[in-house]
């Protein structure tokens, strides 16, 4: 994690020593994700964060009650304005909260074809259905031409790509890549696969393979803001230079990382300590009063 700084001449101003990642995602006030997530984990892998807000959350740390959006108008100026000064290599785009701002965004994306966008589909199961409706389409139909990997879960994912799915079984990691590359994304990550045996698949997939994925021992506790997690690390590493199946399995190491750490900061879900690695063995001592993340996330073992 440490890096060395160059100074100039004067030994006063340090040169450009991170790459930069450019994020649109909304305020969460809880911590649990959002623009939150998406600037700890970046900067978690070395990364400078360009964090553009699209909204903000009203929710605490168990439920979500609504969402206020900024309007298209601001959320392109920020971007624009700060794009016109700073070059980035990587684009990341959570939940942006309206269909005009995603139209917005992915009109921005067309005017940098040479940056590699990854695209978050998070739950929106708090939300009305109208509203989701009209999201995923825009998402769809708008961003998913601009992206180069689609992060999400597979029931949001199945939902969404594959409303009419007839099979009696689940659709594979391969199956949902499919009805993305549909719409022009070459790459989709898939969390959450069920496997059985208290088990689940996160796995990188196109239409014709798995490219890399890993097994892990489903937890006990219920997360609040793993995906945003993974999608930024994948998005931070890509940023970084790494390759796609390089950041994606480093990013799992991290995400496990995260949830082995994961602590309750209230009375709702647990959260990934996206700064685990920062700890030393002595800060391992938590509050009497408050419970270790020993007690209520069980181990697991993770293979990719």
């Amino acid at each position: 994690m440490n890096q060395s700084i160059t100074l100039t001449d004067e030994g006063q101003t340090p040169e450009m020593a991170h790459p930069c990642a450019l994020t649109f995602n909304s305020n969460d006030p809880s911590g649990a994700g959002g623009l939150t997530a998406d600037i700890l984990a970046m900067s978690s892998v070395g990364v400078h964060v360009l964090a553009i807000a699209t909204g903000t959350y009203l929710k605490d740390s168990a439920e979500t009650f609504d969402h206020v959006p900024l309007d298209e108008d601001t959320v392109d100026d920020q971007a624009r304005q700060v794009l016109e000064d700073i070059s980035v290599q990587v684009i990341k785009v959570g939940f942006c909260g309206s269909p005009e701002t995603l139209s917005a965004i992915a009109e921005l994306c067309t005017d940098y074809p040479d940056v590699p966008v990854v695209a978050y589909m998070p739950s929106l199961s708090w939300w009305q259905d109208d509203p989701i409706e009209g999201y995923q389409d825009a998402f769809m139909n708008l961003l998913l031409p601009q992206t180069t990997l689609l992060v999400g879960n597979h029931a949001t994912l199945w939902r969404w790509l594959l409303p009419e799915w007839g099979s009696e079984r689940t659709p594979s990691a391969r199956d949902l890549a499919k009805a993305a590359a549909e719409k022009g994304v070459p790459y989709t990550l898939v969390t959450g696969l069920p496997q059985g045996n208290q088990h689940i698949e996160n796995a990188l997939a196109t239409p014709l393979s798995v490219v890399v994925s890993e097994t892990i021992e489903r937890f006990d506790a219920v997360f609040t803001g793993a995906g945003d997690t993974l999608s930024a690390t994948v998005a931070g590493l890509l940023a970084m230079g790494d390759d796609l199946e390089s950041a994606v399995a480093e990013a799992f190491t991290y995400l496990d990382g995260t949830l082995d750490a994961g602590f309750r900061p209230g009375m709702g879900h647990a959260l990934p300590d996206r700064l685990f690695w920062a700890q030393t063995p002595d800060e391992d001592d938590h509050d009497s009063e408050s419970p270790s993340h020993e007690e209520f996330l069980p181990g697991h073992n993770t293979r990719h």
